[in-house]
Parts: structure tokens; C-alpha cells; sequence
């Protein structure tokens, strides 16, 4: 099999996303089984430029990995000629004038999201992508886990009939870093450095919305503080001064209503981190990570409503399982599969910068409702 080898500038690998995902778990895991077959035996191989502002860690992970590329100069890398792809996973606020450098620089674009601060900067970013002719995508990790695959197997399938309504519950506690370390950044509680669960999760739940379910139409939504003060990773204390939590209600093109939850501030009693219960006309189902249960309108119990009497039934045994049917790949690194067929093959892609403004579209929008107490229209973009 011949090698067509792809380099690709990874800017923020030094962060727990951008190591773990991106580097380890996905460019990493592609050059471990071979590189990406393209088909008339020919594979992508990708070889990672690591780029940071740490020489120390970049040269740690470099030798750790066997990888001989890295630098602290990304005006450097990034003017490099035989760089085909710039890819960013630092943190928000660095992250517009890095992507902005790129498309200048004739660079594919791949990024994580938020991909901006503002709708204005992300559609700002979109418009330079489109007209330097170059091809960028968006990381939209969820919508390639185990469990919504399921379910958009079943409603591919026409499962559920008509949809009435999604309620997600995502979240954990993460602690405070005072008598145990958090276990998420600090600039995560942050305003001024792009922190903030709405505008962490609401861009999450914009492409998995829209993606099964239908276009968002409209947002209400209640973000706040629980937690105002914490401890950084010197342990020495801060204000809080973005929302750890965020709680929402989406009208979807179609008619049907979703409610979202997001909390850093909330103790797990649910089967896995992050669940959504889809309730349709013909069934139910509840999907999480990995696992997809439903239950069929034929199957469904009737319960009686009797507060007098304890429950004599388990009512999550009443559902099913739905089987795995196919082997599911580590949704970044299938995501970045498909990118990179993108790039190399001109293969259709629409997880764009354009989605992904999108995303810093709707988490501005219910920022803004929960300040001013209002419902808001979502209109659609366009370049």
C-alpha cells in the first residue's frame, strides 16, 4: 500500500482535550493501525507538528509519542509550506486570531468549539474559510458515540413515530480544588478567559438537536453561578465568575420541545454522564454514551399513580436493550477520519465553521435570555 502523508499543526495538545482525544486517541490511533485507507491501496498517513506555548510539555509528549516535530513558534509552523492542515484545541479566547493566521496562511482548517467568542467572530471566521477556498470542519464529537448512533438508527428507522419531545441530562461534580483537586481548568469558572457551561454545552446540543432531531427555532434558558468561588491548580482561591450551570428549553423545527440540562454542580444518579430521552407517538427511548434503551408503545406498562402504596414494579427493567449491531470507533477519531477523507478526497463534509456558528449562536442567544428573561427566536445563518 502506498503512503500519502498529511501534516497537520496541532495547536493546544498540551490541554486535556487536545492530548487525550485528539493527539492520543485519534492522529495517534490512524498512524497505529496503518493510516487511513483511502482505497486503491493507498493510505493517508498524518504526521502531527505539536504546537504549544509550553517547550517543555510539547517536548515531553514529543518523545514520549516517538514524535520528532514541535514548536512554540506558530507563526513559524504555520508559515511552513509542507503544513497541510492547521488544527486548534486551545483555549476559546486564543483561539479566533490563531484560526484567522491559518486561513491566511492557505491552511485546512479543524478546530474545536466554541470556534469563537461571539457570533460575529465565528461567522467572521466562516466567511475568510469560504472565500480563501480552503476546507474546515468543526469538532461535533457527540453525534459519533455509541449510544446516539443508536438512536439515530432508530429514528432512521421511524421508531418513535412522530417525536414529541428530548429531555438531556448532562453533568457531574466537579470540585471545587480546595480539599480535592478539580477536576476540570480553572478557566473553565472564568468569564474573562472564555469559560462558562452555556457556552461549553449549548454549541453541543445545537449540532446533536439539529442533527436527529430538527433545527433549533427557539431558546429559553437559565444559567447561574451554584458555586462562586474555587481554587485554581496552585490552590490558591478565585472568583467564579462564569455559569456552572445552564438550564434550557428548545422549540425544534417540527414542533417538538427539548430540555436540557448542563451542570459541573450536580452528583451523578443516572447510568452514565450525559442521557436523552426521546418520547415519541410509537415508543420511547433513552440513550446515553454508549448504551440505548427503548421502550414500544405495545411494551409500555400502565402505571397508576398511588402515593399511598410503595412501588411494587422496577421500572427501569420494563425496558429494552438496543443491541450494538456494528463496532463503534472513538467518535473524535471517526470524526477525524472523515476530515481527513475531506481534505484528500473531496468527500462531502458539512460539520463546517458555518455549524459551528451555529453552536456560538445559540449559547449567546440563551446567555442573553437568561439576562433578560426572555424566550428568543434562533434564525437561521448564512454566509
Amino acid at each position: 500500500m502506498t503512503r500519502r502523508t498529511v501534516r497537520i499543526a496541532m495547536n493546544g495538545v498540551t490541554g486535556r482535550m487536545g492530548y487525550r482525544q485528539h493527539l492520543l486517541r485519534s492522529v495517534l490511533a490512524i498512524r497505529e493501525q496503518g493510516g487511513l485507507d483511502l482505497g486503491g491501496g493507498e493510505a493517508l498517513w498524518p504526521e502531527p507538528v505539536l504546537v504549544g506555548r509550553r517547550e517543555h510539555a510539547l517536548k515531553e509528549i514529543a518523545e514520549r509519542h516517538g514524535l520528532t516535530e514541535w514548536s512554540t513558534d506558530l507563526d513559524a509552523v504555520l508559515a511552513d509550506d509542507t503544513i497541510d492542515i492547521y488544527f486548534d484545541a486551545q483555549v476559546t479566547s486564543a483561539r479566533v486570531e490563531a484560526i484567522k493566521q491559518a486561513i491566511a496562511a492557505g491552511k485546512h482548517i479543524y478546530t474545536e468549539k466554541p470556534t469563537a467568542a461571539d457570533l460575529d467572530g465565528a461567522l467572521e471566521l466562516a466567511r475568510l474559510a469560504r472565500d480563501a477556498g480552503i476546507k474546515h470542519g468543526v469538532v461535533q464529537d457527540k453525534i459519533f458515540l455509541p449510544g446516539l448512533l443508536k438512536l439515530k438508527r432508530l429514528i432512521d428507522g421511524g421508531f418513535f413515530g412522530e417525536i414529541l419531545s428530548v429531555r438531556g441530562e448532562f453533568g457531574y461534580w466537579v470540585f471545587e480544588g480546595d480539599w480535592q483537586d478539580a477536576q476540570r481548568p480553572s478557566w473553565n469558572y472564568r468569564s474573562e478567559d472564555g469559560g462558562g457551561i452555556a457556552v461549553d454545552m449549548f454549541p453541543h446540543w445545537e449540532y446533536v438537536l439539529h442533527e436527529l432531531f430538527g433545527r433549533v427555532t427557539t431558546v429559553q434558558a437559565h444559567v447561574t453561578t451554584h458555586i462562586p468561588q474555587r481554587w485554581d491548580e496552585q490552590g490558591k482561591p478565585y472568583a467564579a465568575t462564569a455559569d456552572d450551570a445552564a438550564y434550557g428549553i428548545f422549540e425544534l423545527d417540527g414542533g417538538a420541545v427539548a430540555q436540557i440540562n448542563s451542570s459541573w454542580t450536580v452528583r451523578v444518579n443516572r447510568d452514565e454522564l450525559v442521557e436523552f430521552q426521546v418520547d415519541g407517538t410509537h415508543g420511547s427511548a433513552v440513550a446515553g454514551l454508549r448504551r440505548c434503551r427503548v421502550q414500544h408503545r405495545s411494551a409500555t406498562p400502565k402505571p397508576v399513580w398511588n402515593p399511598d402504596l410503595p412501588a411494587t414494579e422496577s421500572f427501569r427493567d420494563q425496558w429494552q436493550e438496543v443491541p450494538d449491531n456494528a463496532e463503534f470507533d472513538n467518535g473524535f477519531k471517526a470524526q477525524w477520519e472523515l476530515f481527513l477523507r475531506h481534505v484528500a478526497l473531496g468527500e462531502a463534509y458539512h460539520w463546517d465553521l458555518l455549524a459551528g456558528a451555529r453552536g456560538v449562536q445559540l449559547a449567546e442567544l440563551g446567555l442573553r435570555s437568561s439576562a433578560e428573561g426572555r424566550r428568543f427566536d434562533v434564525p437561521e445563518l448564512s454566509l
